[in-house]
């Protein structure tokens, strides 16, 4: 199954996915480094966040008041969401309308915290993820978010915390947006990192959970140690001494 929709997510029937789960702060090269690592291994590739930022665009959509929970909640009656999970078929549509930009706006961004704290809103969208998880076909799917190693998919094989230092997940960020000084992409990221924390707890490595510091890996090398993780959790390799 490479495309999942929110609506008649057929649950795979054949052997269970092995399942990776990865979390990190931002601009820890989550996405990217999920998506590469999956495209790799052959896995599909989940990315939590843009559910999130998926609905915080219906609702900035429909003029819905953000910082109102009941307001967010009532949207999800008739939220419908789409993201390709195939990482070469990489896709996010809201209500038919292809959203794979557009829900990486600052506009979107600036709103995203607010919807994302909403309880009964995670309650839905963990729910969503586990469907989406359970009808993959492919051998395995890299998880990538805030709280999956611990909330989405607590009993995952494999368990990764990526992480890198402030002065690096700046710099990382700082080059992929264009037109915003250091000192602003600086105080976004503490400010998404300040809020998001106060729902989940995703600097620090539960029970179980591997950290990969990748402050002075560059990206092919911090994919390489991922991949080398799945290899051991696949028991294909040995498990690696430095």
């Amino acid at each position: 199954m490479s495309n999942t929709a929110v609506n008649n997510i057929a649950v795979n029937d054949t052997a269970s996915p092995l399942v990776v789960a990865i979390d990190g702060p931002a601009g820890s090269g989550k996405s990217s480094v999920s998506r590469a690592t999956a495209t790799s291994l052959g896995f599909d590739y989940l990315d939590t966040g843009a559910a999130y930022r998926a609905l915080a665009f219906a609702c900035l959509a429909r003029s819905i008041d953000t910082s109102s929970p009941d307001a967010v909640i009532a949207q999800l009656v008739d939220f419908d969401y789409e993201i390709g999970i195939d990482p070469a078929d990489y896709f996010v549509s809201v209500g038919g309308e292809d959203v794979t930009d557009a829900i990486r706006e600052p506009r979107v961004t600036a709103v995203v915290s607010a919807v994302a704290r909403v309880p009964e809103v995670r309650a839905y969208l963990v729910a969503l993820f586990r469907q989406i998880i359970a009808a993959s076909a492919k051998s395995g799917i890299i998880v990538e978010g805030r709280d999956i190693t611990t909330v989405v998919a607590p009993d995952a094989k494999l368990r990764i915390l990526l992480t890198a230092s402030e002065e690096a997940r700046m710099g990382r960020r700082s080059a992929e947006i264009s037109g915003e000084s250091a000192e602003t992409t600086a105080k976004q990221l503490a400010s998404r990192d300040a809020a998001d924390s106060r729902v989940v707890d995703f600097m620090n490595a539960a029970d179980g959970v591997i950290t990969v510091d990748s402050t002075d890996l560059d990206f092919d090398q911090t994919v390489a140690a991922v991949v080398d993780l799945v290899r051991v959790a696949e028991g294909r390799a040995e498990i690696p001494t430095n």
